[in-house]
Formats: C-alpha cells, sequence, structure tokens
C-alpha cells in the first residue's frame, strides 16, 4: 500500500542540524573503499564517472534515478568490487556531470551510459557486462540495451514498466517540476535540512540518506545549491511508450515490497511485459527507494541472482 503522506517524515535530516546521523560499521567500511573519481565525454559533455575493482573482470554497470547522481551507489557498489569491475555514471544535468544546454531526453541518459561501458573499462572483461538499475535508471538501462548486444543482462529495481493511464497521470501530477533556477541555501545545514525522497516515503536509514544527501549538495559563491540541473526531466517529458520488448538481453526484476509506485496491480501488468522466465525478487520491507531501505537485503539477493544469472546461451 502507498505510505500515507500524513506519516511522512519528509525532510528526516533537519533533527540533525547539519550533523552526520550515526552510521553502523558496515556502512563505513564500504564508503572507505572510495572509488575512482573521473569525467568522459558523451556528446561533447563531461559526464562524471565512479569506478571501483580492477579492470579485466565482468563488468557491472550502475545505473541511477533522475534528479539523483552516481553517489547513491557508493555503498552498494564495493560489495561487487572485489569480483567484478563497477562503475556508475551522473547522467549530464545531474551529480558532477555538465549540464546540456537545450534540454535533456532519454536517448542522452542512454547514450551516456553506453559510453561509460568504454570509459570504465568496462568491455575489457571476459564477458559483455551487466546493467544494475533504480527507479528510472530502468528505463534509461532499457534504451541502451534496445540498440545492440552490448550489455549481457539488465536488472531493474523497481522501475516502473507497462504503467496504467491512471497511475501515470499521477506520477505526472506528483513529479517535481521543472524550474530555471534552484533556491539557494545560505549554509550546509540549511540544505541538508530540505533535502527529501521523491517519491516521498520515510527514510529507515537516515545515515544513507545523509550521505546521498551531502553528495547531492555543491558549493558556489558562500551558498549551496542542489548540483542537478532545474530544468530536469520530469514525468511528462520521460518516453512512455513501452520499450521492454525491444531489450536485447535477459532482464531481472527486483521490487520493494512495499514500494508506492509498483502496487500488486502495477507489478503485474509489469510482469505482463517482461519475457517468460524473468525473474522477479521481491525485497521486503523495502519502499522504492530500496537502496537507502534495505541495501544489504538487496546486495545479498543481487550476489545471489549474478552467481547463475543471466543463463548461458547454448
Amino acid at each position: 500500500m502507498p505510505i500515507s503522506s500524513q506519516s511522512q517524515n519528509v525532510h528526516f535530516l533537519a533533527p540533525y542540524q547539519g550533523k552526520r546521523p550515526p552510521a553502523p560499521a558496515w556502512f563505513e567500511t564500504s564508503l572507505s573503499h572510495k572509488p575512482e573519481r573521473s569525467f568522459f565525454r558523451s556528446s561533447g559533455v563531461g559526464i562524471e564517472l565512479l569506478t571501483w575493482g580492477r579492470l579485466g573482470a565482468p563488468g557491472l554497470l550502475f545505473l541511477h534515478g533522475n534528479g539523483a547522481h552516481a553517489d547513491w551507489w557508493s555503498h552498494i557498489a564495493p560489495f561487487f568490487a572485489a569480483e567484478w569491475r563497477c562503475a556508475a555514471l551522473s547522467y549530464s544535468g545531474m551529480g558532477g556531470s555538465d549540464w546540456r544546454a537545450a534540454g535533456y531526453t532519454v536517448g542522452d541518459f542512454a547514450l551516456e551510459a553506453r559510453d561509460a561501458v568504454a570509459a570504465a573499462g568496462l568491455d575489457k572483461g571476459p564477458v559483455r557486462p551487466i546493467i544494475i538499475s533504480h527507479s528510472f535508471g530502468g528505463t534509461v538501462g532499457m534504451v541502451a540495451a534496445s540498440r545492440d548486444e552490448m550489455f549481457r543482462g539488465l536488472v531493474m529495481i523497481d522501475t516502473p514498466i507497462n504503467i496504467a493511464p491512471d497511475q501515470l497521470r499521477e506520477l505526472k501530477a506528483r513529479a517535481p517540476k521543472a524550474r530555471t533556477e534552484h533556491q539557494a541555501f545560505h549554509t550546509l545545514e540549511e540544505g541538508l535540512a530540505r533535502f527529501r525522497l521523491s517519491p516521498h516515503q520515510d527514510c529507515v536509514n537516515d545515515f544513507i540518506g545523509d550521505h546521498i544527501a551531502r553528495c547531492a549538495l555543491v558549493e558556489r559563491n558562500g551558498n549551496w545549491f542542489w548540483r542537478f540541473d532545474p530544468r530536469r526531466l520530469t514525468v511528462k517529458d520521460r518516453d512512455e511508450d513501452d520499450i521492454s520488448s525491444e531489450v536485447r538481453c535477459p532482464i531481472a526484476y527486483f521490487h520493494g515490497e512495499k514500494s508506492a509506485l509498483i502496487t500488486p496491480d502495477a507489478l503485474e501488468r509489469s510482469i505482463k511485459a517482461f519475457p517468460n522466465g524473468t525473474p522477479v525478487i521481491p525485497i521486503p520491507e523495502a519502499a522504492h527507494h530500496v537502496l537507502i531501505d534495505q541495501p544489504l537485503a538487496l546486495v545479498s539477493s543481487l550476489r545471489t541472482l549474478l552467481a547463475c544469472w543471466p543463463p548461458i546461451q547454448g
């Protein structure tokens, strides 16, 4: 069931007054495995790239959701770096990537994802890389994996697929609206206090939300601003046609059992859009933002999946 708006602690970092919430040892250890940070060019625009693991290992490409950034994965990717070459990018107009003067399309982001493969050396492994994507990142992943057989598999985490018309209208109504400029915050504390998840939900792991929020803010001339372009791509601007049938690799689908987006009806519609035999894996006690809600359950489930999937083609 969707979480009631009355129960949401929307600005969950405000009580900390700029201080970092207490974090468990596993989280601090994961963040201590710092990525190599670099940039590559895609259609003339500088794209932020984070990489972990050795060149020549099988590749994992992590794609974030809309309005997010590559560091949404910086507590997740290190769990895979011993066996995989891992990479996460920030789409243009998000994170530390450049902004596009002409605006953004899903196709832009998909091309950036494809260009990230060579930039991160994911093509140096013994097999083609696998995409792991969250939310809107699944849409980007589907477009990126529909052009040819560059990718060996596509994992989508709580990505709405084959959306019902009434749900699409609701998503459009509740989506953040594009703006021409961001509000300035006088201090980092003020910016952190205004951070919220979209779509709104409770944050059960404030220490993860705090890390993501700090990476989402940048200081300019003594004030703090959100790093994403306020002209961001919104729901009403996205490609709405179902493209899952065009994906050229196997798909696996994860969803939060308490997700406000992937309701039982939405899940049923999604499953109908997938080929027979597509793994569909629920994450207990997770809402839409599975990376925040149940990170260790997600890591464990992904590790189990990747040990035997995609199937070897005979």
